[in-house]
């Protein structure tokens, strides 16, 4: 009997997940991966059983050292063996995130701010490609996560280094970190005293400023800030003063009438302040100075402070006042920009428009009188709102990616399949009646089988010709037929306003610039008439002298005689044109140019039609409306041969002597 294979032992989950432990340990005590790697081969089982198995014991060591209150250097020393795992392939990509989760949920404040360092640092690992994928959505929900444990006017820092990393690691383009319908933070409502009958401003003024001094000194405002307002503080500039921020907060309220008058008084007065109460750059440098030498940093608040006993400090303080000009400049710029998802409703009149060009004039002078260095901020603020333009527009094409693919040259072009024409399965040739639910429709409809050649037919060509149209106009114009001039049929206001759409269709003479000018309708047409009159052959044989008569005989007798050659100068007709676009296809638009058609009508052509010939057609159809008389086969020839098309050229003159 034939000796049976050992059969591999089976993969058991409580067996290698004490190995894993133990040999996590071990390497934590080594600061080396290799026992992992060692105990990752000798365990059986199938790789994935043996990763999420590995998972599970990096997760295990992890709660038993947040329960033993370790150190957070124990912690990181853990997640990085996870991280050094997912290298080496032997656990899924997706554990160090995992762990960082569990981390940040279970530890306080004061040491997720340590293992947030270390996620800062490691941004340019969590960035490549065996990562990214596996934990973008990880670190996004921590980040979030931790966003709502933090206070914004406590952790302002670290917020802002959340904001930050969350800035480094997602592209421009993350749709999750893009306000992409432009709403506002309709939640940050600035609180002030609106109860006047609580206020204090106006009647204890001068107390209240110096205990103002004594609290707040050193946070806003200067020490040698002037005792006395040259315009008085009261209530009312208080409540206008920072009723202004449900504005700034809100911008679209400046759209409603009411609202914008009011938001237009209180803005008035504010700036009024600002000009008549101007600090002193010497007063502001002394400050500086004072600042750098006792090493004190320069401190601000997530939130403005509205007390009213800091309302004197705060008119005082440079950088104060700068944080207004901005949020004005901010506002300004809102109104005036074209936004994606703003509301058609939304528009400015004239007079709103003029009042904001003024006003940011204002705005800019007062930021480059501020001190210090008021020019130079005046300048660089006025660059990076101009900057801004730029982005507004990025958002309103719907924030492309900035990454641009090389385009393969060998790329297959894509077949582009015609949609079915209903004749193709209603019904198709004379013994396909093609029923339309109503008798006369029916047979309306199947008067040609073919639909495209029906329309093509020359019987749907409804425009009248020069010599047809203006054959009345042009006898009328004659003087020796004693027509009266409110008889005329320039003078009918129907006929001239036909006669002006025919003539840009047909007449070159309509687009040609002329110095002459004309008071009245009927005074053009006549002189339009006048000058077709004499390149169209005559109307009518009765207005004819017998002069005219001898030289139109020998005319005749001449054009008898006349080689072929001479007689190419006729212009090109609807049949000739049908052939030549047939042959032309495909080559139309190398012709072009030399048509003298503008890039906008060649445009236009092909976003009319598809097919090649229609668009060879519609060409040469442009070129005759465009040249008119002159439309000959001699100059179509001129163009073929000058384009480099002179096969085209010799077909077009062989068959213009054939048909001569």
């Amino acid at each position: 009997a034939e000796k049976m294979s050992p059969t591999p032992p089976l993969f058991s989950l409580p067996e290698a997940r004490t190995r894993f432990t133990k040999s996590t340990r071990e390497a934590l005590n080594n600061k080396n991966i290799k026992p992992l790697l060692s105990t990752f081969s000798q365990v059986p089982g199938s790789e994935n059983e043996k990763k999420c198995t590995l998972d599970q014991a990096f997760r295990g060591i992890l709660e038993e050292e947040i329960i033993n209150h370790s150190s957070c250097e124990n912690v990181l020393a853990i997640i990085s063996l996870a991280i050094g795992g997912v290298t080496e392939g032997i656990c899924t990509a997706s554990t160090p995130f995992v762990l960082l989760g569990d981390v940040l949920d279970c530890l306080p404040l004061d040491q997720c701010d340590t293992i947030f360092t270390f996620v800062e640092k490691n941004v340019a690992t969590w960035k490549s490609n065996t990562f990214y994928s596996a934990g973008k959505n990880y670190l996004l929900r921590m980040c979030n996560d931790l966003l709502r444990r933090l206070s914004k006017s406590q952790n302002t820092v670290f917020c802002g280094r959340i904001q930050l990393f969350l800035a480094r690691l997602f592209p421009l383009s993350e749709k999750s970190g893009l306000n992409l319908q432009s709403q506002f933070n309709l939640e940050n409502v600035t609180v002030f005293n609106t109860n006047e009958q609580e206020s204090t401003l106006g009647q204890k003024h001068t107390e209240d400023r110096e205990e103002g001094m004594d609290v707040e000194e050193g946070e806003m405002g200067d020490e040698e800030a002037p005792t006395t307002c040259s315009i008085p503080i009261d209530y009312n500039l208080y409540r206008k003063f920072w009723s202004l921020q449900d504005y700034f907060r809100n911008p679209v309220q400046c759209y409603e009438k009411i609202s914008w008058k009011t938001f237009l008084k209180y803005s008035e007065e504010v700036l009024a302040v600002f000009k008549s109460y101007k600090l002193d750059d010497t007063q502001a440098s002394r400050k500086k100075m004072e600042e750098l030498k006792t090493g004190g940093e320069h401190v601000y608040f997530a939130k403005f402070l509205t007390s009213e006993k800091l309302m004197d400090l705060q008119l005082s303080d440079s950088n104060f006042r700068r944080h207004i000009l901005l949020q004005y400049l901010i506002l300004f710029q809102y109104l005036k920009g074209q936004v994606k998802f703003k509301s058609s409703n939304y528009v400015l009149t004239d007079e709103q428009s003029l009042w904001i060009e003024d006003t940011t004039k204002s705005v800019y002078q007062l930021l480059s009188e501020n001190p210090p260095d008021g020019e130079r901020f005046s300048k660089m603020v006025e660059h990076i709102l101009n900057t801004e333009e730029n982005w507004n527009s990025w958002k309103n094409e719907g924030c492309p990616s900035f990454v641009k693919e090389r385009t393969s040259d060998t790329k297959p072009t894509r077949i582009i399949r015609k949609r079915t024409a209903p004749e193709d399965f209603l019904g198709k040739g004379p013994s396909k009646k093609i029923l339309m639910g109503n008798e006369e429709l029916t047979r309306l409809w199947n008067l040609c089988p073919d639909n495209m050649e029906a329309c093509k037919s020359e019987t749907r060509e409804y425009m009248p010709t020069l010599e047809e149209f203006f054959e009345e106009a042009i006898e009328q114009a004659d003087p020796e037929n004693m027509v009266e001039n409110e008889y005329k049929a320039v003078n009918n206001s129907n006929y001239g306003w036909r006669a002006l759409r025919l003539l840009a269709r047909r007449s070159p003479h309509f687009f040609q610039p002329t110095n002459q000018q004309f008071k009245s309708l009927p005074e053009y047409l006549e002189n339009m008439v006048i000058k077709l009159a004499k390149e169209l052959p005559p109307p009518s044989e009765e207005i004819k002298t017998g002069e005219d008569e001898d030289e139109e005989d020998n005319d005749a007798l001449l054009k008898e005689n006349e080689s072929p050659d001479v007689r190419q100068d006729k212009p090109v007709t609807g049949e000739q044109i049908e052939v030549f676009a047939n042959k032309l296809g495909e080559q139309w638009k190398i012709l072009a140019p030399y048509l003298e058609m503008k890039d906008s009508e060649i445009r236009q052509i092909e976003c009319d039609s598809e097919d090649m010939k229609m668009r060879a057609k519609q060409l040469l159809v442009a070129w005759q409306d465009q040249e008119g008389v002159h439309a000959t086969p001699e100059n179509l020839i001129n163009a073929l041969n000058k384009s480099g098309l002179s096969d085209l050229a010799e077909s077009l003159t062989n068959d213009n002597e054939t048909n001569s």
